[in-house]
């Protein structure tokens, strides 16, 4: 990574982690204002499919959903860590190289979505439930998914990387 102007860096990237962030907020306002808590209220879209207003105070799959409270901040700053890593790694990046910008952008926006959640109503709003006959994926948002996107983007870059290496 060399140094870049800031104007020729990934960081003109971050326009996409803002839209992704307005987003997901977005959505999940609409969730909490229109639709009733928990599984009684859900929304049949597809045979497989849900919409369905739940709170998770863990992290992904519920994991330490079940604690006092400390993991909200555990998971907060751990965000904001991960955020300012890849910020910084946007800003060594030029700006041209999409690919990466592109997944950082998606992890930070998804990133701060959960974290506004957290730090605003203590737990994060989830609303998309896919299942396949009694065997529910645990829900989840658009946040949640921008995250998975954005790293299975950079794993797919590592491998493609190690290809151009070996070539």
């Amino acid at each position: 990574m060399s140094n870049i102007p800031l104007k020729q860096s990934g960081v003109r990237w971050l326009w996409l982690a803002i839209v992704i962030f307005i987003a997901d907020i977005a959505i999940k306002l609409v969730v909490m204002d229109n639709m009733g808590y928990g599984w009684p209220n859900r929304i049949e879209i597809l045979p497989f499919f849900n919409l369905l207003y739940v709170h998770n105070y863990g992290a992904a799959f519920s994991f330490l959903s079940d604690q006092a409270g400390w993991q909200r901040w555990l998971f907060t700053g751990i965000a904001f860590a991960v955020t300012a890593m890849l910020t910084y790694w946007m800003s060594k990046l030029p700006s041209s190289d999409k690919w990466n910008n592109i997944a950082y952008a998606m992890i930070i926006g998804g990133a701060v979505g959960n974290v506004f959640d957290r730090v605003v109503h203590g737990f994060v709003v989830d609303y998309l439930d896919f299942f396949w006959g009694n065997y529910h994926w645990p829900a989840f948002n658009l946040a949640d998914s921008t995250i998975c996107v954005g790293a299975a983007m950079i794993i797919l870059d590592g491998f493609s990387s190690k290809e151009k290496s070996k070539a």
